[in-house]
This record gives structure tokens, sequence and C-alpha cells, in this order.
């Protein structure tokens, strides 16, 4: 009988296979397990906190569309087979972007402006409609995850996510001004 060895920084095969079946405790490790790397190589390819949490989701939807068509005895292990989902995204999003930007540099804001930007993003906030509103606050302020939120609101996980990205485009499009 041959013995299966895992890498340390991959997932276990039993994991694997549960979240292959869609279990929710296995796709919730897989995500775990993979989120850091993910949103590490997304971060330094663009640079864009709101983007790279956008496109890191969209990466762990096709991953779970197609994990269980995914193999262990394929070509990749599977944090590269994820890797690659989330490169691929990222190199999409570049090419719609052209002219390529710098990235910006990090600045502290002054406690007077840090304030008024307080303020900015609670009014954004406040104008969301309220089941976005609701989903949003529930994730960035309280950090449930999406599944407590769906349980929480009594509505599916795609749902929460659908709701979520828009909420945050929302924001995105009212604070442009502030931003600036």
């Amino acid at each position: 009988m041959a013995i299966a060895v895992v890498k340390p920084d991959e997932l276990d095969e039993l994991t694997l296979r549960r979240a292959q079946r869609g279990e929710d405790r296995a796709c919730r490790e897989l995500v775990r397990a993979y989120q850091r790397r993910v949103f590490a190589l997304l971060g330094r390819m663009l640079g864009q906190p709101a983007l790279v949490e956008d496109l890191a989701q969209e990466t762990f939807l096709r991953v779970f569309r197609a994990l269980p068509a995914w193999s262990p005895s394929g070509p990749a292990r599977l944090s590269t087979w994820i890797l690659t989902i989330a490169t691929r995204l990222a190199l999409d999003e570049l090419r719609k972007q052209r002219p390529v930007q710098a990235m910006p540099q990090p600045t502290v804001l002054p406690e007077a402006e840090a304030r008024a930007l307080g303020r900015a993003i609670a009014q954004a906030v406040s104008q969301l409609p309220p089941d976005f509103r609701a989903v949003f606050l529930l994730r960035e302020y309280h950090e449930l995850e999406y599944d407590e939120i769906a349980r929480a609101l009594e509505i599916d996980l795609g749902t929460v996510k659908s709701r979520l990205s828009r909420a945050k485009a929302a924001l995105r499009e009212a604070l442009k001004e502030v931003r600036g």
C-alpha cells in the first residue's frame, strides 16, 4: 500500500476529496490554506486592495467550480493550479487597465484628514441600499464569514458574495473624489 506524502504547504488528501464533494468545512479549509498566497500574489501584481479582494473572490469561485474535476495526479500541485487561476485573472485585469500605472505608495494621513476620510466612508456606507449595507457591515466590521452572513440573513451564499461585491463597487464610486 502506497502512502501519499503531502507537502506541508498543500491540503491533505482527505480534506481535498471532501472539498471536491462540496463539503463546507473542507471548502473553508481550502480557502484558509491558500488565501494568503492568493492575496499576496494578487497584491503584488495589482497593488489595489479592493481589486485584489474582488479577484481573490473570483479566484476561489473558479476554483470551486472546477475543483470536482481537478486531479491530484495531474501535472500541477493544487497550490500551483490555484495560483495559476489567480495569475490569469490578474493578467486579464491588467490588460483591461492599459496603460500601466505606477503603483501608489502608501501615505500616512494627518489626523484631520483621517477623520474626514472616516466621516466620508461612514456617509457612503449609510447611503448603500439596506441589503447591501447589511452584508457589508457584517463582513467588514464584524468579520463574519460568508456562510455565517448567509445564515444570519437567510440568503444564499452567492447572494452574499454578489451583494458584497456590489456594495464595494458602490463605495468605490462614492469615494472617488475622496480617494484622489
